[in-house]
């Protein structure tokens, strides 16, 4: 299945594994119980590392749950690996670092030409204040838009959407101590009606719903199941269904 079909469903929980926090044994387990649990996708990602574990984690997670579209969230061209059905080409329009505006989108041309397999999907990536500093955050060496100013979060959005981006991510990073607020997520929903993923913070039932309610497609957790194991995959994606 390919992530076009993900992007093309009425939305749900997508569950995020970090290949350097994350085992093959834990991967196959977690992806597993995510495909019992209906959730809409699984995604690889890290601020850190490389790739030398990121191929074991794709090759369990694609055996354990074959039906689940994989996307790979790579923040940067050295992290991008084969074997997933799609990666989200980001570009951190929330910043000023040419870096991850357009330089490693050029320097991952080489790995899409060799895979054309993957399909490629250009998504306006914006941080958001989250409560912290986040590794995203401190990597990027950018600063965060304030959560308290949706009219920035729907400029920032509305120019990608003209600029012809195809997604749409706000992030309040891992480890974010509250989740984005309905408010920045209303605005952003506002004035696109690109696929839109939510992630950073979520760790209930009550914010998957929340943002779900706000206007987003897909809620995406990682840090949550990283903390406490399999406990409430189901639970979640009940949520991001509702």
């Amino acid at each position: 299945m390919s992530a076009g079909d993900v992007l093309s469903r009425a939305g749900g929980l997508v569950v995020l594994i970090d290949p350097g926090r994350t085992s093959e044994e834990a991967a196959d387990a977690l992806a597993r119980r995510a495909a019992d649990a209906g959730v809409a996708a699984m995604m690889l990602g890290t601020s850190f590392g490389g790739t030398e574990h990121s191929t074991a984690i794709v090759r369990a997670v694609k055996q354990a749950a074959s039906e689940l579209p994989l996307i790979q969230f790579p923040a940067t061209a050295s992290q991008l690996v084969s074997g997933t059905d799609a990666a989200l080409f980001l570009s951190l329009v929330s910043g000023r670092n040419a870096q991850y505006l357009i330089e490693e989108h050029v320097r991952a041309v080489p790995f899409f030409e060799r895979h054309p397999e993957i399909e490629v999907i250009s998504t306006a990536y914006c941080l958001i204040d989250g409560g912290r500093v986040t590794s995203v955050e401190a990597v990027s060496q950018t600063r965060p838009l304030p959560s308290d100013k949706p009219e920035l979060v729907a400029a920032h959005v509305r120019a990608a959407m003209l600029i012809g981006m195809r997604a749409v991510y706000l992030d309040a990073g891992s480890g974010a101590t509250r989740p984005i607020a309905r408010s920045l997520v209303r605005a952003a929903r506002s004035v696109t009606a690109a696929p839109l993923f939510i992630g950073g913070g979520v760790r209930s039932a009550d914010a998957v719903r929340a943002a779900r309610d706000a206007g987003a497609d897909y809620v995406v957790v990682g840090t949550l199941f990283e903390d406490t194991g399999l406990r409430g995959v189901r639970e979640l994606a009940l949520a991001a269904r509702a």
